[in-house]
């Protein structure tokens, strides 16, 4: 059975949502930044493998970000379209939890959780 919510609970989500991934993104610029002062230091193949490797997880966390706020804006449209087209009583209206979308973002941050561990053990061994 779908579990139902009020639209300005999903709403309050889709904002929480944003603002998680506003801050991801962030915090991928930044370790983007270390990334840059470790290759300034290290030539070692080995050391110049794991900076790749980095990068590259930082790109595709990015790509899923892009995604998921994708599809956070695209739920919020629609809302925002049938609170515009059935104005009277949306506050009593009931929809169906974006329950897809909420385990989307936990994968993400288990995913992003993991990776920023690995990182910074990286980062302990080589800064």
């Amino acid at each position: 059975m779908t579990k139902m919510k009020h639209i300005d609970d999903l709403h309050f989500e889709h904002q929480l949502w944003t603002s998680e991934a506003k801050f991801y993104v962030d915090e991928l610029k930044i370790y983007q930044k270390r990334l840059q002062e470790i290759a300034g230091k290290n030539t070692k193949e080995e050391v110049r493998k794991q900076i790749e490797h980095f990068q590259n997880q930082f790109i595709i966390q990015k790509e899923h970000l892009d995604i998921l706020n994708h599809g956070v804006n695209e739920h919020e449209q629609f809302l925002e379209k049938f609170a515009t087209e059935h104005p009277v009583a949306i506050d009593h209206r009931m929809f169906a939890d974006h329950a897809e979308m909420n385990e989307k973002m936990e994968t993400f941050r288990k995913i992003y959780s993991e990776l920023k561990k690995e990182f910074n053990h990286f980062l302990s061994v080589y800064m």
